[in-house]
């Protein structure tokens, strides 16, 4: 039964559907991501090629093909990982440090092959690492960065134990610079995952006030939309929802209208007192929650009386539902109160494309005022006239 419409619907849970468009969205982010890592690679081997034209990176083309065709296997590695979703059973799909270790590996054993200017390429450690600031943990972080600095200290040592280090002074300053930037690339990581978990924060609290308040809209929304007394529908959101109704009506169907009045009511407060007339009303509701269908419209219309719509109905349809009510209501027995000979009076009308809602309450009311005339506890409707 449809007492009252309104509020917003209760969020449904993510379907199947929805979760795999979730990890389709992700699993392209990550490859966007992993391009970002195979430029990287890209850019650092153009450098290598000035370096060669420059004379300052000195390899015979066997170890530089075998090099380079280690390196592009390990990202095919990675980018099998990735279209296979097999990085979505680990804990961290992106595959983050993974990546940053092997990008490390290579450009050390990439600086081995330089004879000068290997201070140049330091940077390439920098960009390596950045890939994770955002990504890894700061322990994480701190242990790709020694990987680093150590595979360049020992790569120096190597070279200064076989005494292949053409300047040792100059080796003793890059790696002094390398060990400063680092320091400072990690400190710089751990405040800014400080910070990206201090905006979580904020965003989690801002979310909940947002509920919070979401919540209170829609009480407000029930307190706007529904009688207090009976929970059902007030007169105000029964217009509103009508003439919805109404509007998106269409050639060939029609709805019915009826105004409903529950018979001698001042005579019960006078006899039984207000309470009572309050459970006599709540007693009409529960009886015609329980006789209407899912898609009809009841609202307490003021006082005691009450106006129902029954969308996409035939007139005998609409009599026998009417009827039926008026029956349930008459058999009804208040809770906790004697109330003996219940009734209620109804006026019907049906409407049509193209007509007014007042016009329609108006003639609902003449019907209702006939059903009072010709003795009470009746039905009457609008058409039983226009056929006398």
């Amino acid at each position: 039964m449809r007492a009252c419409q309104h509020g917003m619907e209760p969020t449904k849970p993510m379907s199947v559907t929805s979760q795999r468009e979730t990890h389709k969205s992700q699993q392209n982010l990550l490859l966007k991501r992993f391009g970002m890592a195979v430029m990287t690679y890209a850019l650092t081997g153009l450098l290598c090629w000035i370096a060669v034209f420059a004379g300052l990176l000195q390899a015979s083309p066997t170890p530089a093909l075998t090099l380079i065709a280690l390196i592009a296997l390990s990202q095919l590695v990675f980018l099998g990982l990735f279209v296979s979703r097999l990085n979505l059973r680990s804990a961290d799909p992106s595959l983050t440090e993974p990546q940053v270790l092997v990008a490390l590996a290579w450009l050390t054993v990439l600086l081995s092959l330089f004879s000068e200017g290997r201070g140049s390429m330091l940077v390439i450690y920098l960009l390596t690492l950045l890939f994770g600031v955002f990504h890894l943990p700061s322990r994480v972080l701190i242990r790709c960065a020694l990987l680093a600095f150590f595979g360049f200290a020992g790569l120096n040592l190597y070279e200064a134990y076989t005494l292949q280090l053409s300047a040792p002074r100059v080796a003793l300053m890059q790696t002094s610079v390398l060990a400063a930037v680092l320091v400072w690339l990690c400190l710089f990581a751990s405040y800014a995952q400080a910070m990206r978990q201090h905006m979580l924060q904020r965003r989690f609290a801002l979310q909940a006030h947002q509920d919070t308040l979401r919540g209170m809209m829609r009480q407000l929304e029930d307190l706007a939309a529904t009688d207090e007394l009976t929970g059902l529908c007030n007169r105000r959101h029964f217009l509103r929802l009508a003439n919805h109704e109404l509007s998106s009506l269409s050639g060939g169907r029609q709805h019915g209208l009826a105004l409903l009045d529950l018979d001698h009511f001042k005579r019960i407060n006078d006899a039984h007192g207000h309470a009572a007339g309050d459970r006599v009303l709540q007693t009409f509701a529960a009886v015609a929650l329980a006789c209407l269908r899912d898609v009809d419209v009841v609202a307490r219309y003021g006082g005691e009386e009450f106006v129902l719509l029954l969308p996409n109905t035939q007139a005998d349809q609409f009599s026998a539902c009417c009827e039926r009510l008026r029956e349930a209501f008459s058999r009804a027995e208040p809770l906790g109160v004697k109330v003996h000979g219940l009734s209620v009076s109804i006026g019907m009308t049906l409407l049509n494309v193209n007509d007014e809602l007042d016009e329609a309450l108006q003639r609902a009311d003449q019907a209702l005022y006939q059903a009072k005339r010709d003795g009470r506890n009746r039905c009457a409707a609008t058409w039983e006239n226009l056929d006398a």
